[in-house]
């Protein structure tokens, strides 16, 4: 739902091109394509539900592609994941409101 809002608001009337993955796997996988922005969230869906989270996606981009932006988007509000995240090598962390979903 917020990840086809967004892809929507970005492709609006420009160029751009925006593939939605919606688990870890399938990003980790197309990290090799070099995209421009990766928009993340801290918690994703997973194959494995275990270790289900866009740190260990960060670090993956961080390998194959360091010149990728990494913007967080997340309703994890604790600072401390924030600031990780930050040091870890993503430009924004932005707490998403849900209410404001719906």
């Amino acid at each position: 739902m917020v990840a086809e809002m967004f892809r929507d608001q970005i492709t609006h009337n420009t160029t751009h091109s925006v593939t939605l993955f919606h688990t870890r796997e399938e990003c980790i996988k197309h990290v090799n394509e070099k995209p421009d922005v990766i928009i993340l969230d801290y918690y994703l869906n997973s194959e494995n539900l275990n270790a289900s989270n866009g740190m260990e996606v960060l670090k993956a981009i961080e390998k194959v592609h360091s010149e990728t932006h990494v913007i967080f988007l997340s309703s994890q509000e604790r600072y401390g994941v924030a600031m990780q995240i930050l040091q870890k090598g993503a430009e924004y962390y932005i707490i998403k409101d849900m209410e404001a979903f719906g």
